[in-house]
């Protein structure tokens, strides 16, 4: 009997209208996981500071990297779900954490077809109150309104999974040697959210080497499971520790000042700056691409090591609809009770 998936992804706004962008950021700031103050301070921040300036500039910055048939995040996300449907034989859908195509939608689409257990893989590789946990809640919230007779496993992330390890340098080895270093930009949250999602409550941030220490608080710590990725994928490459960097992208300031750190765009800077003439910048918190990769790192990155006095810019893509990707996810079904 054939399986029956869901991939799970963030979300795009449905076309670059201004409106379609600003109700796709009224819906993703308002997520008490995202922006987690107060609700009367965020839904200030929100539609005082923006929601009235900020969807121009994120309508341009798609605008950069849209395509005749849509988002690219929607996309991508498609082709990775038909490639596992080809390769398996499974029945494989999409859906997004905000706007469409919608969780609900698919929920009751499976009700209706009387489909009784579905796999989900939340498309995030590391763990994070606002990518995993709030995706996970808002499904199971869904489910429970709706469809509570559906049964649901959900693969839990991947982060140092051995096949997505694999999939990782594979994709960085051929860019190895004819780079000075190679970045690993993962997309930056508020350090208080690594506080509280801390497990045991005194761990995270407060103990030396908090991310290095195995235990339940660093296993659910997004810092400490990008760290893991990254010195994984480093090992598997031979590399270095000057060969390699982490550093965070995509801070919204405005919700919060103390981001993870060193920052992407300042770093690609600094190196280009110190004289590093070549860097290769890959993405791993992003499975497929999309703006945060396509348009801020291969477009806005790159102008800016360039200008800083670097000579060549490699932007990895992300691992997307890959044959070693869509093996990853097989073997993450397969082995997801």
């Amino acid at each position: 009997m054939s399986k029956k998936i869901l991939l799970v992804n963030l979300g795009s706004p449905k076309s670059l209208s201004t409106d379609d962008v600003r109700e796709y950021l009224r819906e993703f700031l308002s997520d008490d996981k995202v922006i987690d103050l107060p609700k009367i301070i965020q839904q200030f921040i929100l539609r005082a500071f923006i929601l009235p300036f900020r969807p121009a500039k994120a309508k341009e910055a798609y605008k950069k990297i849209w395509q005749k048939e849509g988002s690219p995040l929607i996309i991508n996300t498609q082709k990775i779900a038909n490639s596992l449907s080809r390769k398996t034989g499974w029945s494989v859908d999409i859906a997004m954490r905000y706007q469409q195509p919608s969780i609900a939608d698919k929920i009751e689409l499976y009700r209706r077809e009387g489909i009784g257990r579905v796999t989900i893989i939340p498309l995030y590789p590391h763990n994070a109150m606002s990518t995993t946990e709030t995706t996970v809640e808002e499904i199971n919230r869904i489910i429970s309104e709706t469809y509570p007779e559906l049964n649901v496993s959900f693969v839990k992330p991947f982060y140092d999974d051995s096949k997505y390890i694999d999939a990782l340098a594979n994709s960085i080895k051929p860019h190895v040697k004819n780079l000075d270093k190679i970045v690993f930009s993962y997309h930056g949250i508020p350090e208080r959210h690594l506080t509280k999602g801390d497990v045991a409550g005194n761990h995270c941030m407060k103990v030396t080497n908090c991310c290095e220490i195995d235990c339940p608080s660093s296993n659910n710590c997004y810092r400490s499971n990008v760290m893991a990725t990254s010195k994984l994928t480093a090992n598997k490459l031979n590399l270095n520790d000057e060969q390699w960097m982490v550093s965070f992208q995509s801070r919204v300031s405005i919700i919060g000042p103390s981001w993870l750190k060193p920052y992407t765009d300042v770093e690609v800077e600094n190196l280009a700056e110190k004289g590093v003439e070549k860097i290769g910048v890959v993405c791993p918190s992003f499975v497929a691409d999309c703006l945060e990769t396509l348009e801020e790192i291969e477009m806005e990155a790159k102008e800016s090591f360039i200008e800083s006095g670097g000579k060549e810019f490699v932007y990895i893509p992300c691992l997307n609809d890959s044959s070693d990707f869509i093996d990853t996810l097989e073997s993450l079904v397969n082995n997801t009770a």
